[in-house]
């Protein structure tokens, strides 16, 4: 029995010599090992950080693709090295091998760090938005990922840089290897093992691709790869006649009633600010006291919602009273972008003026163009402002009292017209960059950064009560519609998610909105049912007395009952990651096979901790979410069509 074991290792020993050199051995095996070790423990990190109970079934799915990429890895480039062992076409080799393992961990360490960020995975379409607006993310590369993050992924480069070269120089002093090492071995066997070995590296390959059925079930170069080519072989027209969308009011225009009054319009846009975290909607929170005074006298949406949690998409539902496009570009930036007029342009044709201060950078994902588009005629952004005696209050923007000064001035210079303004505020955006500014600071929370986001609500609570004294100083408040709105929430982590673009909890989802009309609204007021950001733009228009011609708009009034029936759909901002749907009370997450779905009784639950999916029929969670992908598809299909157009 030992003879035959040793027969059996002698085989397998003369077999690898067969194939390569000892010293060959050691420089590959140098590096892929802990090449493999590395890129699966960091997708074992990427499971065991999912939310819930995974049994070992399910996470070892959800890592078999990046099991088979590995393998097949580790034997591409040794039948590689086994094929070509001397000449230029070898030191091609070995400098393909540095290089394109350099590559695969970048990705992997890139997709390891976005999900630990966002809880939703990296995939083509997200890098290839953001690569061209490099200028545009680098302040977010250098405050979101911490410096033991850079440190690590420098250490993993230089040692696949160098790592094979040193080792294999150690291991040569310690055995005594003198010259190049023993000769390669170049008969019959060598080739056809290496043929032999780079044909199961791609079939392992294939398996990599086909075992791994969602994205976060693939090994994150393979879904680099897959998302690239389905975004390279996508048909640009996916619009169906069958599903197109219920008729948009693409030549609407506005008409005067008896009941018309040409009163002003000021939206004011509280970025990144969600409902549970400023005192009108949370009165254990002292960061919005001014907010909390005006909402006694207001008329305030209890249950409002964004429906992509971003900035750009939900300033597309509030101006134009519309669903956004589902993708992550900014499309409505572009030329014939918007398929309906937007309320600056209906009111322009009514005789307003119409403009739009910005407390952040015009230059993050074309916003200037976005604000040409919704047809507003001026717009102030930061680069417009003396930034003299105001400090930062994020890495794109600066205190929201840097809009004061330039407001005033274009106020009082119109005076004797009706208008439209718009405020977007910028510094409950992240990084909170809050603390130690003018205000003070308060001690909110234990947890930072939550305790730096409360402070910059705090702060853009200040900014509004100086907003609303400027519009009393000017004589202006008393014909004035103010809409107070967020654009979306933010997430700290309740749910494995941080920020807002994909967190499709409430905390991400649900927003204050509130509208105070001096003269129109006596006393609180409130909207019960569900509510969304576009039904923001139909509520103030009939608080002027106009009527909608050529078309009707998806929105509803806040002024009456909404109704109970309604659903209200959601769509993270990253495409293909998420989609939510709420009816009644009862929501509905789906996420595209990455995560189980999963369903809340919100009255019961109202921070979401205790999945109910596996109480629900088969039937109703097929339901929801066919009706979410329909919904999708109807309102891409529209933005499409209009494009074409």
């Amino acid at each position: 029995m030992s003879g035959e074991r040793l027969i059996n290792n002698s085989s397998i020993l003369g077999f690898s010599r067969a194939l390569l050199s000892l010293r060959d051995w050691v420089y590959l095996l140098s590096l892929l090992i802990p090449f493999v070790v590395y890129n699966l423990a960091l997708k074992a990190l990427d499971v065991v950080s999912l939310p819930g109970n995974h049994s070992l079934g399910e996470a070892l799915k959800l890592i078999q693709s990046d099991i088979f990429f590995s393998i097949g890895y580790v034997l591409l480039w040794i039948g590689l090295f086994a094929a070509v062992k001397r000449g230029p076409v070898r030191w091609a080799v070995v400098f393909l091998f540095h290089a394109v393992t350099i590559l695969v961990l970048i990705v992997t360490t890139s997709a390891y760090q976005y999900f630990q960020q966002n809880g939703t995975t990296l995939d083509y379409s997200i890098v290839a938005e953001w690569i061209p607006k490099f200028k545009e993310i680098e302040p977010i590369l250098s405050h979101d990922v911490p410096l033991i993050a850079w440190v690590g992924l420098g250490a993993v480069l230089f040692y696949a840089t160098l790592g094979p070269l040193v080792v294999t120089r150690a291991v040569g002093r310690w055995r005594g290897w003198s010259g190049t090492g023993p000769p390669a071995i170049l008969g019959g066997v060598s080739v056809l093992s290496s043929l032999g070995l780079c044909l199961l590296a791609l079939a392992l390959g294939s398996l990599s691709f086909v075992s791994g059925t969602t994205s976060l079930a693939r090994d994150p170069f393979i879904n680099m790869l897959t998302t690239g080519v389905q975004q390279a072989t996508a048909e640009e027209d996916i619009s169906d006649p069958e599903a197109a969308v219920e008729p948009q009011p693409a030549n609407a225009t506005l008409a005067q009633t008896t009941s018309t009054e040409k009163r002003n319009v000021v939206l004011i846009h509280l970025e990144s600010t969600r409902a549970q975290s400023v005192t009108p909607y949370n009165k254990d929170l002292e960061t919005t006291p001014f907010l909390d005074e005006l909402a006694q006298n207001s008329l305030r949406a209890e249950r409002a919602y964004t429906t992509v949690p971003h900035t750009s998409k939900a300033s597309v539902s509030v101006n134009c009273g519309i669903f956004p496009h589902l993708v992550q570009p900014t499309t409505e930036a572009n030329t014939s972008g918007l398929p309906v007029p937007c309320l600056a342009g209906l009111l322009k044709e009514q005789g307003y003026s119409t403009v739009f201060f910005q407390s952040s950078t015009e230059d993050f994902e074309n916003f200037g163009e976005l604000v040409k588009n919704f047809g507003y005629e001026e717009y102030y952004p930061l680069e417009s402002m003396d930034m003299e005696g105001f400090e930062r209050s994020n890495y794109f923007g600066y205190e929201d009292d840097i809009m004061l000064k330039p407001s005033e001035e274009w106020l009082q210079e119109h005076e004797d017209t009706p208008f439209l303004a718009e405020y977007l505020t910028g510094t409950g955006h992240h990084d909170y960059q809050c603390l130690g500014l003018r205000y003070g600071d308060e001690d909110f929370s234990n947890d930072e950064p939550l305790n730096s986001y409360l402070n910059c609500l705090r702060y853009q609570d200040e900014f509004l009560q100086n907003l609303f004294n400027q519009y009393k100083r000017l004589g202006l408040y008393d014909n004035t519609i103010f809409v107070i709105y967020g654009d979306h929430g933010e997430g700290f982590g309740e749910h494995g998610r941080f920020q807002h673009d994909d967190t499709i909890y409430e905390e991400g989802l649900r927003v204050p909105l509130i509208i105070h009309a001096p003269g129109l609204l006596k006393g609180a007021e409130r909207a019960e049912g569900l509510s969304n950001l576009a039904d923001i733009m139909p509520t103030v228009l009939e608080m002027m007395g106009y009527k909608v011609e050529n078309g009707e708009y998806p929105g509803y009034s806040l002024l009456h009952p909404l109704p109970q029936e309604r659903t209200l759909m959601f769509n993270c901002f990253h495409e293909d990651q998420c989609l939510a749907s709420i009816k009644g009370y009862e929501k509905y997450i789906y996420h595209y096979g990455n995560q189980p779905e999963e369903f809340f009784d919100l009255p019961e639950d109202p921070l979401e901790q205790e999945n109910l999916a596996n109480e629900e029929s088969k039937e109703e969670l097929d339901e929801r979410r066919e009706d979410l992908l329909a919904w999708h598809s109807k309102i891409n299909a529209d933005y499409t069509d209009r494009a074409a157009q």
